[in-house]
């Protein structure tokens, strides 16, 4: 009996012992293997990764200053068939030419016609023969520039223009003529396919938007009535 009893002791002490020495899982149940690659080496106890995602601000758009709202009024119109500016001066950008927006229909379509043909070559009796031609000589194209604005039915030569209409330079057209040459000059900018005078001649040899001419002695100058 008594070697029994010592016998159990020995036993429950044995566990006692064992259960001492056994290492602490920290939970029970929980498994004692470290946590695996996938989860970027954060063990038991270890601090939550939290991804934080930043989304971009939304732009604001800007506000033109009162500069830049004084500066887009004066900027011609996005060149089209007919393209303006605000005034009363004509303007041309890059051998297109902008008809002023407060000038009347006439000249306004003057300009237009003269941007139609701005790229045709000289062509001696062009624009007499026909109105829409190959290419126009001088007093034809500012024969075609009249017509299609109203302001002439039958095409003329520069020795017709001598005579044509009233004397004098116009307020907003007028064309100088002389024997040999005619030339026109609407709203402050000229349409010729002479360079004369020209610091930045257009490539070719017909009809071109150019400055006005400063010197017009030896030329006639006359205008359509009203204009």
């Amino acid at each position: 009996m008594r070697a029994r009893r010592r016998l159990i002791r020995a036993l429950s002490l044995s566990a006692v012992l064992a259960a001492l020495t056994a290492p602490f899982s920290g939970v029970a149940g929980a498994s004692t293997k470290p946590s695996s690659a996938s989860s970027g080496g954060a063990g038991l106890g270890a601090p939550l990764a939290v991804r934080v995602t930043t989304r971009p601000s939304a732009r604001v758009p800007a506000v033109p200053s009162a500069r830049t709202a004084a500066s887009s009024a004066e900027t011609p119109s996005t060149p089209t068939a007919h393209p303006t500016v605000p005034g009363l001066t004509a303007k041309v950008l890059h051998g297109v030419a902008y008809a002023p927006a407060n000038a009347p229909i006439q000249v306004q379509e003057a300009i237009w016609a003269g941007n139609a043909i701005r790229l045709k070559p000289y062509v001696y009796g062009g624009g007499h023969r026909t109105w829409n031609d190959v290419g126009y000589d001088c007093s034809g194209a500012v024969s075609y520039v009249l017509h299609t604005a109203g302001l002439l039915s039958v095409s003329h030569d520069s020795r017709d223009f001598l005579t044509w209409a009233a004397s004098g330079a116009g307020q907003w057209l007028t064309v100088y003529a002389n024997a040999g040459h005619a030339f026109i000059e609407i709203a402050g900018i000229r349409l010729d396919t002479s360079a004369e005078g020209d610091p930045h001649p257009v490539p070719g040899s017909g009809p071109r938007w150019r400055p006005p001419l400063r010197d017009t002695r030896g030329y006639v100058a006359r205008h359509p009535a009203g204009f």
